[in-house]
């Protein structure tokens, strides 16, 4: 008898549906910290070992000529994830909006908040800032994500001063960057985390830690990455993950390396 129009329409939906779930797996950046002054002084070098090592992108500061920048890119088959600066790198917010749209990128990070000295109050005081921040970048298209680090989760009065700062700021302004390193650091669960933040992430942070607390190649240490991989297969719009290292005991390009096969080969990324 043949198919009827509604069951072909069906069964398209679903190829389709799949096909989706297919193209959501994340593309995997390198944080340039891990390369040290390199990155500025031998930027070549240091982007064709990252494409070496099997990356589709990096993760850096702003560069002051975006139209050389992308070009270098592409010479190595790279795309820029987004940019990352600390507390107070959006006072230059116009300039960083255009960059990363010149550079086909929406990701933009930031680290820090104001003065802690004045305890919960500096979160407080920042969340206003950062819903302001996060509104411009979204009328551009781009998304504004905190990064933490493990100092945040300090308690005032028995409130997380993190949790303070994710209940006064927007989800449809401010986004997370959530580095897992720093969540276990803070002595949190990673995995736990992002299950309770799932629908605010928008990128995250790997790198992995030594029971001595130091900094690890993913896969190397005693984070729980296979753990971390279940929890982010729901999160189908989740573009790209970024292996940062703030410093190794080996070279720079094995460390990249070391992380970028562990994830292709254990985690699937």
């Amino acid at each position: 008898m043949g198919l009827k129009i509604k069951d072909l329409r069906l069964k398209i939906r679903k190829k389709d549906n799949m096909k989706g779930v297919k193209m959501g797996k994340p593309n995997v950046a390198c944080q340039l910290i891990i390369f040290g002054a390199r990155g500025g002084n031998d930027l070549p070098g240091v982007l064709k070992e990252i494409a070496d090592a099997g990356y589709a992108g990096i993760e850096a500061g702003p560069s002051p000529d975006a139209s050389a920048m992308k070009k270098l890119l592409d010479s190595f088959g790279l795309k820029l994830a987004g940019i990352h600066t600390g507390y107070g790198g959006f006072d230059d917010l116009k300039e960083s909006i255009a960059y990363l749209k010149a550079m086909n990128s929406n990701l933009y990070m930031i680290s820090g908040v104001g003065d802690t000295s004045k305890g919960i109050k500096a979160y407080e005081d920042t969340a206003k800032v950062f819903n302001e921040v996060g509104r411009k970048c979204h009328e551009e298209g781009i998304k504004f994500c905190y990064h933490n680090h493990s100092w945040e989760f300090q308690k005032y009065d028995g409130v997380v001063a993190l949790d303070r700062l994710y209940e006064l700021t927007d989800p449809k302004y401010v986004h997370l960057c959530v580095d897992v390193y720093w969540v276990q650091h803070g002595g949190q669960s990673p995995v736990e985390f992002l299950k309770k933040n799932l629908d605010r992430v928008a990128t995250v942070h790997l790198k992995d830690m030594f029971p001595d607390k130091g900094f690890a190649e993913v896969g190397s240490g005693i984070i729980d990455f296979p753990g971390i991989k279940e929890v982010l297969k729901a999160k189908k719009d989740l573009e790209w993950v970024v292996v940062e290292q703030d410093n190794t005991k080996r070279t720079p390009k094995e460390s990249a390396s070391m992380s970028r096969s562990y994830l292709k080969e254990k985690i699937g990324v």
